[in-house]
């Protein structure tokens, strides 16, 4: 079997610098493109060391020194939990890259009939990787900026009422929610009316677009937000419809959050 030396040279190169720059952009590094292609010369590189005769063990620290030092090429070195937050982020992407390329290789190179598998001459040549990398990871960085940027603001609760009931509810921190109490100035957490018991009711009035309405709301005893801590002098204002966020069955006033 023939192998082109300098071929897996440059798809390792390629491979590397997609991998590099998906942990640029998913961890939001500051850093010149030509140190991402710095490290990832030198991540093609270390294909070489696969014609040495080596066992497996020292074949991985072999592997494991290589990742270390393109990180380092390509990113610096701040501290310890910086450089470790790199690498497991370089592992994830490739751990994702490797297992989407390897189940679409043994879906289209294999065919099965009952549980046995058996190869059908067509396999991912190399226009096929190249193509289909940037993709894989151009929908991974997506993914992961959509979930950073709105499961973080996320807040589980603990909702303490004055009849001694406390209820645990998904909170959503939304910057749009302005609903403040126009008498003493309290911040308004609106909440699903499940579970709420509406005895000792406060009407707010507000407004939104075309309509001037009353809010019905309850006065907790205080409200636990994991994570930050204990807030009180605020209202809960009950929504008559279901809050449609995932998950969520609160919105948090930002002012909440701030004390």
């Amino acid at each position: 079997m023939k192998i082109y030396l300098d071929l897996v040279i440059l798809l390792n190169f390629f491979m590397d610098l997609l991998l590099l720059t998906t942990v640029s952009v998913v961890l939001k590094r500051n850093v010149k493109f030509y140190k991402l292609v710095l490290g990832a010369l030198l991540g093609g590189l270390s294909i070489l060391i696969l014609f040495i005769n080596i066992n497996s063990l020292v074949l991985f620290i072999i592997k494991f020194v290589i990742s270390l030092c393109m990180l380092l090429v390509s990113f610096g070195y701040k501290d310890i939990k910086y450089t470790a937050r790199n690498m497991l982020y370089l592992y994830i992407t490739s751990i994702i890259l490797g297992g989407f390329l390897y189940y679409l290789n043994i879906e289209f190179s294999y065919k099965n009939s009952g549980i046995v598998f058996y190869h059908k001459s067509l396999s991912i040549n190399y226009i096929f990787l190249i193509v289909l990398s940037p993709i894989i990871l151009t929908l991974y960085i997506r993914q992961s900026l959509y979930l950073k940027n709105t499961y973080s603001k996320y807040y589980k609760i603990d909702i303490y009422l004055k009849n001694g009931k406390v209820l645990k509810y998904n909170s959503f921190l939304d910057t749009g929610n302005k609903l403040f109490d126009p008498y003493m100035n309290r911040p308004i957490l609106l909440i699903d009316k499940k579970n709420i018991n509406l005895d000792k009711v406060i009407y707010v009035p507000y407004s939104s677009i075309n309509m001037h309405s009353m809010l019905k709301c309850i006065v907790p005893e205080k409200i636990y937000i994991h994570g930050v801590g204990y807030r009180n002098n605020l209202l809960l204002g009950i929504s008559n419809e279901k809050i449609m966020l995932d998950g969520v069955d609160a919105i948090m006033h930002e002012s909440i959050l701030e004390g």
